[in-house]
């Protein structure tokens, strides 16, 4: 049975893609933003809206295409509901105005398929042919397909306080259907997307939202036991809790970050997760002299650099609307910076592991390749190698993970240690 759908709630969601649409925020945020304002809106009713603008931004330019030559806002909310949504004319009754059962009868009719590979995509001009290049046309198609499907909702299990088998039986024991990862040794998948804020597991600090590819990035560092290690570009701490299980609550590890606000959101996680190793810092940008009394001193760094997220579309999909070529080349001169700042706390021997959650290989092996040619005291370590230690089959010199293959975010890793 569909969800009733008024021509009130209708309208709701008419209003939040036209605010969506301006793209001078990110689309959660407008959500979150737009849902405070209307605390009339019932959980249901925020889940419709939330799910039909999502559903737009991902198909936004086949469904564009198929529409009219400038459709607008309700022809779009229309045409996500019955070519994405499974709505028919009867579903719609409600709020259909004259004529548009008609119209939407022939976009139903309609096939996707014979539109240009871009379009057919739903990728902009540019970041088709990136991907092409990279990749060619074929796997493009793949990797579109899984893009533009919703992400399943990952947990990461606190190492300190239980165990994946134990909170699969509470997971269990609560009616939520779950079952163990395919990579990360600590990943918990949930079917559908319960709320989980007042899930006894999450407020004790069991559990932690996290992708299973982003618990990889963090596994990659192997940090040990009493040792300094850094996150460099912490954000709000999912890897950082995850590194400091790995130490044991041992040791010391910076939590750096240049935004107060994200680094705000780590202390509620820290005080859950039952760590005291953590020490968050803010800094003004890579070269802060915070940074700079501390080099030569930490084991282990990991640079989550900030980046195009352009292997998030599955939750983030207005990232390909809001992203174009030229921000692109703006932000690999600031990784090459922000790893070149991170390379420098790095003792002797130590490991420094540099990621994003991005697809393309300007942001990724090109960033690698040029700081190696500049940093002859770095060399690369295979990835591969070091999951296999942690029981995680997966081969390569590089960490590559994609929707379509592994079915996490796009993520890409490169291991560095610093010669003796």
């Amino acid at each position: 049975m569909k969800f009733r759908i008024t021509p009130a709630l209708f309208k709701e969601a008419e209003t939040v893609l036209a605010q969506v649409l301006r793209f001078d925020r990110p689309a959660d945020a407008v959500l979150s933003h737009y849902f405070r304002l209307h605390r009339q809106l019932g959980h249901a009713d925020r889940g419709f809206v939330a799910e039909t603008v999502f559903a737009f931004l991902r198909r936004r330019r086949s469904l564009e295409a198929v529409c009219s030559a400038q459709p607008d806002h309700r022809q779009r909310l229309l045409a996500t509901l019955v070519l994405e949504r499974g709505y028919g004319e009867a579903d719609l009754h409600a709020v259909l105005k004259a004529g548009e059962g008609e119209w939407l009868a022939t976009l139903s009719g309609q096939s996707r398929a014979e539109l240009p590979p871009a379009v057919r995509c739903d990728l902009p001009d540019w970041l088709y042919e990136r991907l092409r290049a990279q990749r060619g046309e074929d796997a493009v198609d793949a990797l579109a397909a899984a893009l533009n499907r919703p992400a399943p909702l990952d947990l990461r299990v606190n190492s300190l306080r239980s165990t994946r088998d134990e909170v699969l039986q509470q997971l269990a024991a609560s009616s939520l259907a779950a079952t163990a990862g395919r990579l990360s040794p600590l990943a918990v998948r949930l079917r559908g997307k319960p709320a989980l804020a007042r899930h006894p597991l999450f407020l004790s600090g069991d559990i932690e939202v996290q992708d299973e590819g982003s618990q990889l990035l963090g596994l990659l560092l192997e940090a040990r036991r009493e040792e300094m290690v850094a996150d460099f570009c912490a954000g709000a701490g999912g890897k950082t809790l995850l590194l400091g299980a790995q130490m044991r609550n041992t040791g010391r590890l910076y939590a750096f970050d240049v935004s107060e606000k994200r680094l705000a959101k780590l202390k509620p996680r820290l005080a859950r997760s039952g760590l005291s190793n953590v020490h968050p810092v803010r800094i003004e940008h890579e070269r802060d002299t915070k940074i700079k009394r501390l080099a030569g001193k930490m084991d282990r760094v990991l640079v989550d650099a900030p980046c195009s997220g352009l292997g998030t579309l599955r939750r983030n999909p207005d990232l390909k609307w809001r992203q174009n070529a030229e921000a692109i080349d703006e932000l690999t001169v600031k990784q090459a910076s922000i790893l070149a700042a991170a390379a420098t706390l790095v003792r002797p021997g130590g490991r420094l592991v540099y990621a994003t959650c991005s697809l393309l290989a300007d942001e990724n092996e090109q960033i690698v390749q040029d700081f190696l040619a500049r940093q002859p005291d770095f060399t690369l370590l295979p990835a591969g190698d070091i999951l296999a230690r942690q029981g995680i089959d997966l081969s390569g010199e590089l960490l590559h993970l994609q929707p379509d293959v592994h079915d996490t975010d796009g993520f890409f890793a490169a291991v560095l240690e610093r010669r003796q």
